[in-house]
């Protein structure tokens, strides 16, 4: 696509992928999708990047360093399944574009959100910064720690790949809290876990892909 600088033209685009939202996947969440309709999403997504990857279209984009910023579907689609409230403190483990912290954000939601790639997590910060979201605190870490030190949390939303699904974040769940997250190499499920009474819960629910979860040392 041509590069669009004018923000009527992307309000337009936004406006189409919230009509698509509503009317081919049944979001139904009033929250999720005026949440949605809201952030500016192509400033989550390099410049470079925009004049051949529609920010707005039912596609990831990508965002440099191997990592994309994911279909507007599944960002609204984890985000309902999540049944969020207001007041609620999320973790978000895979920060990226920083585009999935702000929809929480604009919901009403505390997050905190850890990042292995310092240069993301950078960009990240910088943008949600610039776009008002203060609700949103960022750490360079190893994804499979999640960030114990804010725990316990009433959701988990990990937008990476594990192979497993890491115990440690189940561990960081209040009672009656939930996380979904995509479990697989390649294609993955997405699953979504409860805790309740002292026990974990999975249900498996529909098949994703996403960029695999990073783990190792990273410098804070």
């Amino acid at each position: 696509m041509g590069k669009l600088i004018d923000e009527d033209d992307y309000g337009r685009l936004r406006g189409r992928m919230i009509g698509i939202l509503r009317s081919e996947y049944k979001i139904r969440s009033e929250a999720v999708l005026g949440a949605m309709s809201k952030i500016r999403r192509h400033v989550f997504i390099p410049e470079k990047e925009r004049t051949s990857c529609d920010p707005y279209g039912d596609h990831p984009c990508p965002i440099g360093h191997d990592q994309t910023i994911s279909q507007p579907f599944i960002v609204a689609y984890m985000t309902e399944r999540l049944d969020l409230k207001k007041g609620e403190k999320v973790l978000e483990v895979g920060t990226g574009s920083g585009y999935q912290a702000a929809v929480l954000a604009e919901m009403g939601i505390n997050v905190f959100s850890v990042e292995i790639i310092p240069e993301l997590a950078a960009q990240a910060r910088k943008v949600l910064d610039e776009e008002g979201y203060t609700n949103v605190h960022i750490l360079t870490g190893d994804a499979y720690k999640g960030w114990q030190q804010h725990s316990p949390y009433d959701a988990v939303i990990v937008t990476c790949g594990p192979e497993e699904m890491p115990d440690e974040l189940v561990m960081q769940l209040k009672e009656n809290g939930r996380m979904i997250l995509p479990v697989g190499v390649d294609v993955q499920q997405l699953v979504i876990v409860r805790k309740k009474d002292g026990k974990v819960s999975r249900e498996n629910d529909i098949l994703v892909r996403f960029v695999p979860m990073i783990s190792g040392k990273v410098s804070k």
